[in-house]
């Protein structure tokens, strides 16, 4: 296709997210539903105008999604401004290692006994399929910093923490594959892959996200300085949180949503409740002189020390949220251009209801067993294991570091399918479910 082409498409489609999103609203449907349908009527299946395969175009579909899960993750990290002593906490801590092995080891023996997978294959199967989307799930995640709703917090922080901890078990199938080293009896996958990658990503993390911010609420502070392209601070940090944690052999995942959390960390500080302020309830809490002050310019905000924490949390975020809907849509798009009616074989048809239905609520389930939850919040946060993006950049890397090109064939129709399933499904349900918790709560 021309490339002109291709800027009048993506400029409709870019205004078709703004003038459908009220209209998805109002019928109770998620925004991703239709760039799923979009991309499906634009592929092969279609009118044929997109084209991407799961297997030929690996490298870029890869990149394309690892760029969108690192945006989302530090957006999941900048939401969460509790400390870690706080028993929230132990929510998505139970889901993002009890839950998530246990769902990983459910979706492997599936795999070894209904499609008789070798081992390496089906825990790599396991491993892609049981992480939680930061992207896709949105909705039902933090909606702002001051959030303290056990459910959105507990799915906020699964999807942001379990992308990073299911990358050791895709390291651990592949080696299993011999396709990776693990060393004998497994020790050096778990010296290695497991703990030090685990363990390193999030200090790296949390050391750059934690330095980055404070040089620059230092110079906005102190020296009027640094002030104003707080875009640049979040891609900045997450490149750099990211490049550095690749670079030491660690989890980039891990260390992009850390850098996040540390970011939002250094603002919830300065409340003695650990709760985030915001920048204009900040200036309330000062002399009537000096209110006025800040609120009458931009520069006034984001350099006096009462406001400037809160203020720079608040645009890194705003900015980092427009730019993860941008990829939101562009990689749904091109999952629905790849999706084609061979892919709904018999086993996709039972598969995926017994996924949704079956093993991620009663992995979630035991995994939420003694945690600060009630039976209302456990039965949606195990309904909400939605699958997406982190999938798709899973089985890209996995055929990137050789995967045999038999297997990817076995495991894209699979994978691909429970996207696209879970897009819709969950889709569907959120507005009436969400709507029927804030019922309850009330």
């Amino acid at each position: 296709m021309e490339f002109h082409v291709w800027y009048a498409l993506i400029g409709a489609l870019l205004i078709f997210a703004v003038v459908t999103r009220s209209l998805a609203q109002r019928l109770s449907m998620n925004t991703t539903m239709l760039y799923l349908a979009v991309g499906y009527a634009l592929g092969p299946a279609g009118w044929g105008v997109v084209g991407v395969d799961p297997v030929d175009h690996s490298w870029f579909i890869e990149r394309m999604t690892e760029l969108v899960v690192v945006i989302s993750l530090f957006s999941a990290g900048l939401k969460l401004s509790l400390p870690l002593r706080d028993a929230r906490w132990k929510i998505p801590l139970s889901l993002a290692f009890g839950s998530m092995m246990l769902t990983i080891a459910a979706i492997a023996a599936v795999g070894m006994l209904a499609l008789d997978l070798p081992l390496g294959l089906a825990i790599l199967l396991g491993a892609i399929l049981a992480p939680t989307d930061p992207v896709l799930a949105s909705e039902v995640q933090l909606a702002h910093a001051r959030d303290r709703d056990r459910l959105r917090w507990g799915l906020t922080g699964e999807a942001g923490l379990n992308d990073g901890t299911a990358f050791p078990f895709v390291m651990l199938g592949l080696g299993l594959l011999g396709l990776h080293e693990v060393g004998d009896f497994g020790w050096r996958w778990l010296a290695f892959d497991l703990i030090w990658a685990i363990v390193g990503g999030l200090a790296i993390g949390w050391v750059a996200g934690y330095s980055v911010g404070r040089l620059v609420l230092h110079l906005r502070s102190q020296h009027r300085a640094a002030v104003g392209f707080d875009e640049f601070i979040a891609l900045g940090l997450i490149a750099l949180s990211y490049g550095v944690a690749l670079l030491l052999s660690t989890y980039g995942f891990l260390a992009v949503f850390a850098a996040g959390l540390a970011l939002r960390r250094i603002e919830a500080r300065l409340d003695d409740n650990d709760d985030s302020a915001g920048s204009d309830a900040a200036a309330d809490d000062l002399p009537a002189a000096d209110a006025a002050t800040l609120r009458s310019g931009s520069d006034d905000v984001a350099t006096h020390p009462a406001t400037a924490p809160a203020h720079m949390a608040r645009e890194v975020l705003n900015f980092n949220q427009q730019t993860e809907h941008i990829g939101e849509l562009i990689v749904v798009l091109f999952v629905g251009a790849m999706l084609s009616a061979a892919y709904l074989t018999s086993f996709s048809l039972w598969f995926i209801p017994l996924l949704f239905v079956v093993l991620r609520p009663l992995c979630a389930w035991l995994g939420l067993l003694g945690s600060p939850t009630t039976r209302p919040q456990r039965v949606l946060i195990a309904w909400f294991g939605i699958r997406g993006i982190g999938s798709i950049y899973y089985l890209s890397y996995a055929i990137q570091h050789g995967l045999p090109v038999e297997y990817a064939e076995r495991l894209a129709p699979v994978v691909l399918t429970v996207v696209a399933a879970s897009i819709i499904v969950h889709g569907f349900s959120v507005a009436p479910l969400m709507r029927f918790y804030s019922r309850t709560r009330r």
